[in-house]
């Protein structure tokens, strides 16, 4: 499966690895419940929330790795 990038859009990103939501969540993002999930990519919503997407990503790519 492809790799999550900062550019994909968060609801995607949820949708196609549902296991994601253990980092949104610790990073404070509870962007499920969000609007602004549907159109906000992984940057933009790291931006508002003040963490690094590029860490974010990461952590992500590497659960989804851990996983397969």
């Amino acid at each position: 499966m492809a790799k999550v990038t900062k550019e994909m859009s968060i609801i995607d990103i949820v949708q196609q690895h549902p296991e994601s939501l253990e980092i949104f969540a610790k990073y404070g993002l509870g962007c499920i419940g969000c609007a602004a999930a549907r159109f906000e990519n992984l940057e933009a919503g790291a931006k508002v929330h003040g963490v690094s997407a590029e860490q974010m990503v990461q952590e992500i790519n590497d659960l989804i790795d851990s996983q397969n």
